[in-house]
């Protein structure tokens, strides 16, 4: 019996590793999307492009994310506000968000 609860939380383990690597080249698309926006101006319609296209599906659905129209216009408007990924995801850019978000409600 511990020997099956073993092999399952195991695999569960292995099955979240496996997510978190597809979720790091989601980031990696969303990163090169960015550079692509910066020096070309057609990044959002990179990453709508590679989101809908097969290996983009399957790799969105690998990461845990359903890939509809609905992910794809996100990506889309993250990219098109052209915040790196390292820094969306920092601590000090989440403040600064909550504070705007607190200043505009404010007024």
């Amino acid at each position: 019996m511990t020997d099956f609860v073993d092999a399952t939380a195991f695999n569960f383990e292995q099955g979240q590793r496996a997510r978190k690597l597809f979720a790091a080249v989601v980031l990696a698309a969303l990163d090169d999307a960015i550079s692509d926006d910066k020096k070309y101006g057609n990044g959002p319609e990179q990453i709508a492009r590679w989101a809908r296209s097969r290996d983009g599906r399957e790799v969105l659905s690998c990461a845990g994310i359903d890939p509809n129209e609905r992910v794809v216009a996100g990506l889309m408007e993250f990219v098109g506000r052209g915040v790196r990924t390292s820094v969306a995801l920092s601590r000090e850019e989440s403040e600064r968000r909550q504070a705007a978000e607190l200043a505009a409600e404010a007024a």
